[in-house]
């Protein structure tokens, strides 16, 4: 158990340190557990082609790292920030769903198609795109136990791709459909400083032991949420529908969040704050060893289909985005921005969303809107939303 945690956390140290050295990675916000995992799993695939030796991982301390990660999600869901969005959020949101649904609809149809198992186009479906590599991890140990081999690889890689695939797609096609549209002229202003500006928060000052304490409350919380949805896991089994091993504790954490937040300051004594900043430690710790643990030479066998699907889903969310997203948002300067960071986290991840909207931004002019309602729907909804879609596919299936 430790030597695993152990090799995880020196792929985490590596790819700190070559994002640091390598601009490319910084640019298209590679997460540094993914590179350093990634070369990682790459020197452990040389060694089992060359000498065959082969390295099995325990993977406890990555089980309570995921579980720590989603029920920090869980906290972050309140709901009445919907109010705050208007309805380019609520827009945004139903796009979103619908855009997991076809993801799962496309990666199991041509895995059908194929002759493979449905389980197979789900591995490649919503469960790496929208819900990139935490949500991708999440599931591959789901997949594996109803039949999946090699699901952690699967996932993993098709998650890495969605990664990079993202953020080459947003930038572009929302820039093409400003250009396209007339939507606006090219600026000369320096917007990555407002919008760095408008991003920054104003935290209040704190003593070391008054933020120990709110580490400590946090802390408490997480584990206690997690407690109580173990328990209600076990109940939710008990009805034979297949649930992810986390959904119990993020549906106990979102509850437990919005009856705080009646009352203000008993939503504040949460420390969500704090929460956010365990889990998103959790979540790369995660990462690295999951992604250190990939047995990379299962896929040689699945190259080909599995790079069939993936195309198809970049393909369907050009399409998606130009065609049905961008109408329906307005086809203004904020539905181009907005498209461009539904293809971010539609593919990657939320700061893949964040960067290209950025991208766009920089060229044209800032575009306060997107920059809340991205993060929002990044933070609550995409995570529940994605998972009870796959939970009713996987049920389907």
């Amino acid at each position: 158990m430790y030597a695993s945690a152990g090799v995880g956390v020196l792929a985490l140290l590596l790819g700190m340190f070559l994002t640091l050295k390598v601009g490319f990675l910084k640019r298209f916000c590679i997460p540094a557990p993914v590179t350093g995992g990634l070369i990682v799993s790459l020197l452990l695939l040389l060694l089992h082609s060359v000498f065959g030796v082969e390295f099995a991982f325990e993977g406890s301390v990555k089980d309570i790292c995921m579980m720590l990660f989603f029920t920090s999600v869980g906290f972050q869901s309140d709901v009445k920030v919907i109010k705050n969005g208007g309805r380019p959020l609520v827009v945004m949101i139903v796009l979103v769903a619908v855009l997991i649904a076809c993801q799962n609809f496309i990666s199991v149809g041509i895995a059908k198609g194929l002759g493979m198992s449905g389980l197979f186009g789900m591995a490649a479906g919503s469960i790496p795109m929208c819900g990139g590599h935490g949500t991708a991890g999440g599931f591959s140990p789901l997949l594996e136990k109803m039949g999946l081999e090699g699901a952690d690889s699967i996932t993993m890689a098709a998650a890495t791709f969605g990664l990079v695939a993202g953020s080459l797609l947003g930038g572009p096609l929302g820039e093409a459909l400003i250009r396209r549209h007339h939507l606006a002229e090219q600026g000369d202003s320096d917007v990555m400083a407002i919008i760095e500006t408008t991003e920054t928060k104003k935290k209040e000052q704190s003593t070391e032991e008054n933020l120990y304490r709110k580490y400590l409350m946090a802390a408490c919380m997480l584990v206690a949420a997690m407690a109580l949805g173990s328990g209600l896991s076990k109940l939710l089994a008990m009805t034979g529908i297949t649930f992810p091993t986390y959904f119990g504790s993020l549906l106990v954490a979102c509850f437990m969040r919005n009856i705080a937040g009646i009352k203000p300051f008993k939503s504040s004594a949460l420390c969500v704050d704090q929460m956010v900043s365990i889990g998103d430690i959790c979540l790369q710790l995660f990462l690295g060893m999951a992604m250190a643990s990939l047995r990379l030479w299962e896929l040689a066998s699945l190259a080909l289909p599995l790079a069939l699907i993936l195309f198809s889903q970049v393909a369907f969310m050009a399409v998606y985005g130009a065609f049905v997203a961008f109408p329906l948002l307005g086809k203004n300067y904020d539905s181009a921005v907005l498209v461009s960071g539904l293809c971010g986290f539609g593919l990657g991840a939320t700061p893949n969303a964040m960067a290209n909207m950025s991208a766009v931004c920089y060229k044209y002019h800032y575009s306060p809107a997107p920059f809340v309602i991205v993060p929002i729907i990044g933070a609550m909804f995409v995570d529940i939303i994605n998972t009870g879609i796959i939970t009713l596919f996987l049920n389907l299936i």
